[in-house]
């Protein structure tokens, strides 16, 4: 079994699922005791969350890059990011490691590419819906139309991650404002829409719609798997 370099605490509520969902997967396939070879390295969210704020991305490559650096000392056979946003910055903390960045955005575009999607809705923060460094991933090198919520349903969507999900506040009124936007990117012909943020998932799942969720925490985690146990 390899050992998995997980960069958490962005927020530490969606890294709880990553360590849960690893640890399971592995205790399916592998049966028995066997649980994930897990090296964590989590990080304080308010220095995470002040340097996004301040769009200071050169600052948060140098910070994850150093995460990443030490996880791979420490013996860790593939670094995963916990978080969809900070994989703005995937490839500069990538950059001169020996072992493997496992990217976010290519599992999902895998999972979507083996369901036949060629158009999805993509909720995340703004960072990731506005940037394009999700979105081109997977424009380019999985050839899916992607479509984002307008404006001010993206501050709506936005805000519920970093004033309550992050914080681990689920909302009932926040998860019907969710659907309702999910709703609307259907309308707009998506056949799926991407839970592209870690946290999203804590407060909408499949059974609140009729609509296919890809929840890139699950997603993210099964590629973890896959990489770590070969079976």
């Amino acid at each position: 079994m390899k050992k998995l370099g997980l960069i958490g605490g962005m927020s530490w509520e969606s890294t709880v699922s990553y360590y849960q969902m690893i640890n399971r997967a592995v205790n399916e396939k592998l049966g028995g005791f066997h649980s994930a070879k897990i090296l964590l390295s989590s990080v304080d969210f308010a220095e995470i969350e002040r340097l996004q704020r301040a769009q200071a991305w050169p600052e948060m490559a140098t910070l994850l890059h150093a995460e990443a650096k030490a996880l791979t000392a420490a013996g860790a056979d593939a670094i995963v990011i916990c978080t969809n946003t900070m994989h703005k910055v995937a490839d500069e903390v990538a950059s001169n490691l020996p072992i493997p960045l496992l990217h976010i955005a290519d599992a999902t575009g895998a999972v979507l590419v083996n369901d036949s999607v060629k158009k999805v809705g993509l909720l995340g923060t703004k960072f990731t819906m506005e940037q394009t460094f999700y979105t081109e991933r997977l424009i380019s090198n999985f050839d899916i139309d992607v479509v984002i919520p307008p404006q001010h349903e993206r501050e709506i969507i936005h805000n519920v991650i970093y004033e309550q999900l992050c914080k681990g506040v689920i909302c009932a009124e926040s998860r019907k404002a969710y659907i309702d936007i999910i709703d609307g990117l259907a309308s707009k012909g998506a056949e799926g829409v991407i839970l592209g943020c870690t946290e999203i998932a804590l407060l909408v799942q499949q059974s609140h719609t009729a609509i296919r969720l890809y929840d890139t925490t699950a997603i993210h985690a099964a590629a973890a798997v896959d990489f770590a146990v070969d079976v």
